[in-house]
């Protein structure tokens, strides 16, 4: 399974950096430890689990816990260059999920078991809304899983390492990279 699942990132990996997918948005790129100001802590452990739920830990591949996508997630929000529909259809989604789970399965969505929130998650893609809100969360995960470290995710090269991705040479040095390029 884990075969099927590196095939389909390395198509979608390829096909996103082809399409010119924007890797990277942090305007600090320290290390973090945990999700910052963006979202109070309930709505992080909703996101995280979200993330979790899409990009779940394996013994032999990286998870959305091991990439850090829930903070290489609260970095790119803080991003003042970002969209601000972007973020404030997250902040959104979490609360249509919430709702949702606590109506349907008398839970929050983090305490709900995993096939219940299979079913969730696919309740809240059947609106367009709740789709968009579900890609935006992919695709900052699958940033975080492909990005270079220096920007919050894939720590370590992690994520390269799993697909077997050379990142390319040279790499960004952090005074180079995005939210630093022009700075004086």
């Amino acid at each position: 399974m884990s075969m099927k699942r590196r095939a389909f990132l390395k198509r979608t990996s390829a096909a996103a950096l082809a399409a010119g997918v924007p890797l990277g948005r942090a305007e600090d790129v320290a290390p973090k430890a945990q999700a910052g100001d963006t979202f109070d802590s309930d709505q992080w452990a909703l996101i995280a689990a979200v993330q979790d739920h899409l990009l779940p830990s394996e013994p032999d591949a990286p998870g959305a816990r091991e990439i850090n996508a829930t903070a290489y997630l609260d970095r790119t929000l803080a991003d003042p260059k970002l969209d601000p529909e972007t973020r404030e259809l997250i902040r959104n989604g979490i609360g249509w999920l919430n709702e949702i789970a606590r109506e349907q399965a008398q839970a929050p969505f983090p305490e709900v078991e995993p096939g219940a929130r299979e079913d969730l998650l696919r309740y809240i893609a059947a609106s367009s809304a709740g789709e968009r809100w579900l890609s935006n969360l992919i695709t900052y995960t699958l940033e975080a899983l492909l990005a270079d470290p220096l920007y919050g995710g894939n720590p370590g090269g992690i994520g390269w390492r799993w697909l077997e991705h050379d990142p390319g040479r040279p790499r960004p040095t952090p005074d180079k990279v995005y939210g630093r390029l022009g700075r004086t």
